[in-house]
């Protein structure tokens, strides 16, 4: 198979972009790889903080103790209580009847007496009167004048006169006393003040004893170390070299599965350490697993299957020790069928399993 070849060329089919560097004059029927030089790596250990330094806090809780407290359930207070007033019974004296005076009557004395009054005073004038006898019609022939004078008139009257005039005299009389009884407040009414005492009470209760508090604790910071792999010289390509045809084919691997199932066999896994673990342990060839089903069921189903069949045989060549990087899946599902029998063609059970079948092919050399 050439193997030395392998160790350090890309194939050639995988290199449609260096077309323009091709080998000159290559020889008919032959097959060629771009060889490179590698890239180098070395591995560096690197300490790193995981997890910082921090505190933690615990908490203890507050402890409470009981004690006794006496309480006042009801407050001080005064009544008032009414005392009547106290009454006795004394005598009063009273004038019932005030002292006085009588008096008697001395009816008054009289005399008489006499003035005399002129009643019309002294006159005199003339005076005219007829002729009795006159021989004349006219009467005023017959007329006389006369001067006259009369006396004044007087009149005597008698009049009582006052002797003495009425008076009394006074005779006392005695007042008249008495006696009532009466009943006087012998002590005032009051009010008394009571006191009224407070009520009290012994009650528990608990109260904090110790509070609640927190205690620190420090965590110290943790530290991992880390290898890792760098990059420690860059390869790059060299020269074109030949290769054996053959491995640039997809191989048909007898290994063929369950309707349905994705699972290796034993008798798989006995082909998979015949066939591709050698090669992979005797060189550094990267290879393409690919996988197929027969038609019979749903096509996007078949195309699931047919990675997850991929899938199990790149994880059984992981746990033979070989590096994931190396190896690459592909699920084909129906669209590579080996022969007719398509979706709605009866085909015997052998024709179908041919169908589902997995390859491999060399993509690359390392």
């Amino acid at each position: 198979m050439k193997q030395k070849l392998l160790l350090v060329c890309f194939l050639a089919s995988a290199l449609f972009t260096y077309a323009q560097d091709l080998p000159s004059n290559p020889t008919p029927g032959k097959c060629y790889v771009k060889c490179i030089t590698k890239d180098t790596f070395k591995e560096v250990t690197e300490t790193f903080q995981s997890s910082p330094e921090y505190t933690t806090l615990t908490v203890q809780p507050a402890t409470f103790k009981t004690v006794e407290e006496r309480v006042l359930v009801k407050e001080a207070s005064k009544r008032y209580e009414y005392v009547p007033a106290v009454y006795e019974t004394v005598e009063v004296s009273y004038q019932k009847r005030e002292a006085t005076s009588k008096l008697n009557v001395v009816p008054a004395t009289f005399g008489t007496s006499s003035n005399t009054y002129e009643t019309y005073p002294k006159t005199s004038g003339w005076e005219y009167k007829i002729l009795e006898d006159c021989p004349s019609v006219n009467k005023d022939d017959c007329v006389a004048a006369c001067f006259v004078e009369y006396p004044a008139q007087s009149r005597t009257v008698n009049f009582t006169t006052l002797a003495a005039d009425a008076s009394t005299t006074s005779e006392p009389v005695p007042g008249r006393d008495a006696t009532y009884t009466k009943r006087v407040v012998k002590t005032p009414a009051s009010m008394r003040e009571i006191e009224i005492p407070a009520e009290y009470k012994t009650i528990t209760r608990q109260v904090v004893d110790t509070p609640a508090r927190t205690v620190p604790s420090t965590v110290a910071s943790k530290s991992e170390t880390i290898t890792r792999t760098v990059l420690d010289k860059k390869g790059g390509i060299s020269s074109w070299e030949e290769v054996d045809c053959e491995l640039l084919d997809p191989t048909v691997l007898p290994i063929f599965y369950e309707l349905g199932s994705a699972r290796l066999t034993p008798a798989s896994r006995t082909v998979i350490d015949e066939t591709i673990l050698p090669i992979m342990n005797d060189s550094n060839v990267s290879v393409e697993i690919r996988s197929h089903t027969d038609s019979r069921g749903n096509d996007a189903f078949n195309q699931s299957l047919s990675q997850q069949r991929a899938n199990s045989v790149v994880n059984y060549l992981v746990s033979k020790g070989i590096s994931r990087s190396r190896l690459t899946s592909r699920g084909f599902g129906e669209t590579r069928l080996t022969n007719r029998c398509s979706n709605g063609v009866e085909c015997t059970e052998a024709q179908h399993r041919r169908n589902r079948r997995t390859e491999f092919r060399v993509i690359n050399s390392n």
